[in-house]
């Protein structure tokens, strides 16, 4: 492919978005599936009946089995994102991603665990390879925009589904099938465009692939293809950071358990994992849990709830556009802090509204339009700030060594955290109601607590620079930050002098003693 420099760089990244389109598609799509009156007789999962006006509705009588459905997807992931690291990181990004989206393609049809295996490869490699092929000043930009169309495709699943409801009576196998089948175009697309794009030029030059690593930083960092100085500069960059890294590929079981020396590798894989569970124990699957609710208590019909429930998902994919545009000038923390104060508040205030509408039903209009509106101001919040930074972070903050291994355990987080909430949520808005959203406002507040004490600044520095900041034995940010800035300024002095050592073996440690 005869691209260069910008174009070849938004390519790389349209690919991506091709990858987290489906992502997104694939996620919307199940929420309509599920209340397709066939598909839910045809799965055993409840019964059908019909109105006077020849509409049919399904009502699920065996939730569990019904969750449980949606909660092997997730279990897919989990296995999928394990898998896909591993092969990422001997294979390259590109390769891995060809083969992942191929398994999609023949199995898909087999099982849902097995679309989610496919999912989770994917979800692993796409984000990897978007940060190591961006420059450090617009890799926010590009992945917040990948996830601006991964929410298109929850938009586009959602209109899809809402208008075959309208086919037929409502209850015909088209309403359910035909949504499962659409997520054939994206992937095939995928599969022939990445066949044309760049490996990463990292991993080439971990893999010893030096001459070819050289030739895609200039192919990305210049417009005619020519190897310039800031080619040459970011490649000398990545050459001294894999002698102080080493070249070994550490197991997730050591990745998990082991600090390996100075690169804190433990530290890093509960930073991954746990900004990911933060992120859906913020209350993103409360509110698409229990919005039809809040606006069924607000006097909406269920037609009518449904559009509403379109128009926000319309409103959540513009509020991304925000994150693309401030993600890189503000910061992934500051984000995170602004993000978790608004979803704070709109959610103990969306609880306090449906209280008040429970005491005061003469009120409806009034209590039921301000809770509608916090619903609207926690989606549009969450697609702005919390939807993205978990998606970068954990494919920014390793090694090349182990950055698809490690933005795994990212993936393991988001799996964990969505199974857990999937079967968690509906038990809880049935036993505690609307108080259900006060916890994970609270859950909010402690997140920003948690970003504050332990996740440094990763905006606008070099993947490299980055895995410095957790040469530090500290967790606490600002002890990071020190250790960075003086490291920065030892750190020629420590590779003249350790050319064959790596930090496995204590390099730096030694230096500090």
């Amino acid at each position: 492919m005869g691209l260069n420099g910008k174009a070849l760089i938004w390519a790389v990244n349209a690919v991506c978005g091709l990858s987290i389109f489906f992502f997104g598609y694939d996620q919307g799509m199940m929420s309509g599936v599920n209340s397709s009156p066939d598909y839910i007789t045809t799965m055993g999962l409840g019964y059908t009946t019909t109105d006077s006006a020849g509409t049919a509705t399904g009502t699920v009588t065996n939730s569990t089995k019904q969750g449980g459905i949606v909660a092997a997807y997730y279990l897919g992931t989990l296995i999928g994102c394990l898998i896909g690291g591993s092969l990422s990181d001997k294979l390259g990004r590109k390769k891995c991603i060809w083969i992942c989206s191929a398994q999609n393609v023949a199995w898909m049809l087999c099982a849902r665990i097995i679309n989610g295996i496919g999912t989770g490869h994917l979800n692993v490699v796409v984000p990897v390879w978007s940060a190591e092929t961006s420059g450090h000043h617009s890799r926010g930009f590009f992945i917040a925009l990948e996830f601006t169309l991964n929410i298109f495709g929850v938009v586009v699943a959602y209109w899809l589904e809402y208008g075959l409801s309208y086919v037929g009576n409502g209850n015909t196998q088209v309403r359910w099938r035909l949504p499962i089948a659409f997520q054939l175009v994206p992937l095939l697309g995928l599969i022939l465009a990445v066949f044309y794009m760049p490996e990463s030029p990292r991993w080439l030059l971990k893999a010893g692939r030096r001459d070819e690593a050289l030739e895609v930083l200039g192919r990305l960092r210049s417009n005619d293809g020519s190897v310039n100085e800031q080619a040459m500069t970011e490649f000398k960059e990545i050459d001294q950071n894999i002698q102080i890294d080493g070249k070994e590929d550490p197991s997730y079981f050591t990745m998990f358990f082991s600090s390996c020396g100075k690169l804190h590798l433990s530290r890093r894989t509960q930073l991954a994992i746990w900004v990911q569970i933060l992120q859906e124990w913020g209350g993103i699957a409360a509110i698409t849990v229990y919005q039809p609710v809040i606006f069924g208590l607000a006097g909406f019909d269920s037609q009518k709830s449904g559009w509403i429930s379109g128009v926000n998902t319309v409103t959540y994919m513009l509020s991304t556009l925000i994150c693309v545009f401030t993600l890189d000038k503000v910061g992934r923390r500051v984000t995170m802090f602004w993000g978790g104060a608004v979803q704070a508040f709109a959610l103990i205030m969306a609880g306090v509204f449906v209280h008040l509408l429970n005491v005061h039903p003469e009120k409806t209009a009034q209590y039921g339009g301000a809770a509608t509106f916090m619903v609207f101001l926690y989606t549009a919040t969450f697609g702005a700030t919390w939807l993205t930074v978990p998606w970068i972070y954990p494919a920014e903050i390793w090694p090349v060594n182990a950055r698809a291994r490690g933005n795994a355990m990212g993936v393991v987080g988001w799996s964990i955290g969505n199974g857990w909430c999937t079967l968690l949520v509906p038990v809880m808005f049935a036993n505690i109601k609307e108080n259900a959203l006060y916890i994970f406002g609270v859950a909010n507040i402690l997140a920003i607590a948690v970003v504050y004490l332990f996740y440094p600044e990763t905006a606008n520095r070099t993947l490299e620079e980055i895995d410095y900041l957790f040469f530090s034995d500290s967790w606490f940010v600002w002890n990071a930050e020190a250790e960075f800035r003086k490291l920065k300024a030892e750190l020629p002095a420590i590779l003249a002098e350790n050319q064959s050592t790596s930090v496995h073996e204590e390099t730096l440690a030694n230096k500090e003693a």
